[in-house]
């Protein structure tokens, strides 16, 4: 059985176009996952994967896993509430851009206002590195506000395509 899914790619130009969501409150962190683990990345892509049809790296093995996690062009942050993982979201470094590869919150989180103080956070953490644009791709099997959350944020689509899956 094939589906069609609408795919919107969208980017930011500079880090004043952002329209920052805010922190919910203080019981929210955000770090930077170090040392690297493999494991956390694989949690947050199949238990927020689950719901959205994230399949590509469920073949993955252990080696592959390591692999794209110990590259020097991937960052992974985790969102926590006090102790609890939250969400997270992984950062690909290219030349002069950095793609937020996937952002998400796991189910327990939703509908809290988390998703546009995350985003703003990849947005802004993004732009460390000084690049020329930040990009972001999503489509129809995504959470229903993940669209309108990465315009409210100030990105702007600049490619739309329907593939079949």
């Amino acid at each position: 059985m094939t589906e069609k899914v609408k795919r919107n790619y969208l980017e930011i130009n500079s880090l004043n176009d952002l329209k920052e969501g805010n922190k919910p409150s203080e019981d929210y962190s955000l770090s930077l996952i170090d040392p690297i683990n493999f494991q956390l990345n694989k949690f947050f892509y199949k238990n927020i994967g689950k719901n959205h049809s994230w399949i590509d790296r469920l073949v993955w093995n252990e080696k592959q896993w390591i692999e794209y996690t110990n590259s020097e062009k991937v960052k992974t942050f985790v969102l926590k509430n006090e102790e609890d993982l939250a969400g997270y979201f992984e950062l690909n470094v290219h030349d002069d851009e950095t793609e937020i590869a996937y952002l998400g919150l796991l189910e327990e989180y939703h509908n809290k206002k988390l998703g546009s103080y995350l985003l703003s956070i990849a947005i802004k953490k993004s732009f460390l590195n000084s690049p020329r644009r930040v990009w972001v791709h999503t489509c129809s099997l995504d959470h229903k506000n993940a669209l309108k959350n990465y315009l409210s944020r100030g990105m702007k689509i600049f490619k739309k395509e329907t593939i079949s899956i």
